[in-house]
């Protein structure tokens, strides 16, 4: 079984995350970089973690014109990133771009992960926006876009992990918004525990928070893959 750990290395320099992901690396399958360090350490981070032998996912979420995704894809594509991810918001002219651009630069290694629905955002959240779907049926929708674009998966929250596998079951899912038994969701809304969202057809478990703030970041993550049941 492939360990489906992405730990989320959102910590405040380079040098702390690379200290991070060397500690916690034989208990991890990947390693993600979100926007804090991309636009604060800059594409370094990206190339010290890929040194590491383990696939990186760079959470840019692109969303801009399609040539400025595609731009910005093919410098990502070149830095040896496994994943990248665009906000499916942006459509699917858009979403090609990246594909494309990722494709041209990794030879074909980089995939596009498109985001749906932020886990921090609840059917409310998307009302005061002027949304009216519900946070299922925009994935849904968004899921299929994702497929058509070109995507090799999609990021969603747990919730909607089945829905995703209805509609468009040849997309890997990736998902944020995992925390163990006990700990606090903090700015997440839409929860579940590891176990859960692997019953629920994730193929991937974002988890940074509960593993990088923990007493014992090695133990928080070893204590994860036992629970699995993920062979040591």
């Amino acid at each position: 079984m492939v360990n489906p750990l992405i730990v989320a290395l959102d910590l405040g320099t380079a040098e702390e995350a690379v200290r991070m992901a060397r500690r916690v690396e034989p208990h991890v399958g990947a390693f993600k970089v979100g926007l804090g360090l991309l636009h604060g350490a800059g594409p370094g981070i990206v190339t010290a973690l890929v040194d590491l032998g383990k696939p990186v996912f760079a959470d840019a979420k692109l969303h801009d014109i399609p040539s400025q995704v595609g731009a910005a894809a093919r410098r990502l594509g070149r830095l040896g990133v496994r994943w990248v991810t665009a906000h499916v918001s942006g459509g699917e002219a858009m979403l090609r771009a990246a594909v494309e651009g990722l494709a041209d630069t990794s030879h074909g290694y980089a995939g596009l992960l498109g985001v749906t629905v932020l886990t921090s955002l609840n059917e409310a959240d998307l009302s005061a926006a002027g949304i009216t779907s519900t946070p299922g049926k925009l994935v849904s929708r968004m899921s299929r876009l994702a497929d058509e674009g070109g995507c090799e998966g999609v990021v969603c929250s747990p919730q909607e992990l089945t829905v995703v596998g209805s509609v468009a079951p040849d997309l890997i899912r990736v998902t944020p918004g995992v925390r163990p038994a006990g700990i606090a969701a903090g700015d997440q809304r839409r929860v579940m525990t590891p176990a859960e969202a692997i019953a629920r057809g994730a193929d991937w478990l974002v988890i940074g928070r509960p593993i990088t703030e923990a007493d014992d970041p090695v133990a928080a993550a070893a204590g994860l893959v036992e629970d699995l049941g993920i062979p040591g």
